[in-house]
């Protein structure tokens, strides 16, 4: 729930709102293969990988000798069935079939050994280029929003509300500010809107800048509402709250309406 500012804080100092429930989920984005799909560049990939585990610089990857040997019997009846499935003397169906279900083997325990050597503490990204996997971006440490943002009542048809967010209050951009991946939206049915954090509903997130609110049947014909919201990053780390905005809602269902945009002081 957000900490609300009053008159005396509109103008001053920041304030924050605690995390608030997100009802979307994110997106995970996930990395292409390490692994080269056509078989020669499998095998030249394998070749350095199996050299490597098994030289005297295999300990700095976290494998095991054990492990190291595993990787090699599978990498070696790869690098058989390859030369026998290429080859034109041999080159027939169950050889192929050898091939593939070879090249299977070796693919899935090679991806269980870069996750064991992925996740070894003292691994260096040096280690990772030349083992030839994924060297992981460093992400830049990401701040919580510092912008209030600024609301606008486009129109109430009905029980249903249609905001508009934007950057802030004295931005002209209709975007959302940089790093910021949505924002929270909290609503109050009263003739004025508290600054008790616990006394306003929670309507959801937004990754739009226009959101529809749809009130209740429970709230009366004509009630006076407020908006407010406030931004929040991939953390989901909330920003300082919006000036609340304030309209009517109108009885039944009707034509959408223009509504005049009301303020706090």
């Amino acid at each position: 729930m957000p900490n609300v500012p009053n008159e005396a804080a509109s103008s001053g100092g920041m304030l924050r709102v605690e995390r608030g429930p997100l009802n979307f989920v994110l997106k995970d984005f996930i990395m292409a293969s390490f692994l080269p799909v056509r078989d020669a560049q499998l095998l030249a990939w394998s070749v350095n990988f199996n050299a490597l585990i098994n030289s005297t610089k295999g300990a700095g990857f976290g494998l095991t000798q054990q492990q190291a040997t595993d990787y090699t019997t599978r990498h070696t009846a790869f690098a058989t069935a390859y030369q026998t499935s290429y080859d034109p003397n041999t080159r027939t169906p169950p050889n192929i079939t050898i091939k593939d279900e070879a090249k299977k083997a070796l693919s899935e325990y090679a991806r269980e050994l870069v996750r064991i050597v992925q996740s070894y503490p003292s691994l260096t990204d040096d280690q990772r280029r030349e083992l030839k996997i994924t060297v992981r971006k460093q992400r830049s440490p990401q701040p919580p929003p510092t912008v209030r943002p600024a609301l606008t009542i486009v129109s109430v048809t009905g029980r249903t509300v249609t905001i508009k967010i934007r950057e802030d209050g004295e931005s002209s951009k209709r975007g959302k500010p940089a790093g910021v991946l949505g924002a929270s939206v909290y609503t109050y049915v009263g003739n004025t809107y508290p600054t008790d954090p616990t006394l306003w509903a929670f309507d959801g997130t937004t990754t739009k800048t226009t959101h529809q609110i749809v009130f209740p049947e429970t709230v009366a014909n004509g009630a006076q509402i407020w908006v407010c919201a406030a931004w929040f990053n991939r953390k989901t780390e909330t920003g300082p709250v919006s000036i609340p905005v304030t309209t009517n809602i109108q009885g039944g269902l009707g034509q959408a309406s223009p509504v005049e945009l009301r303020m706090a002081a």
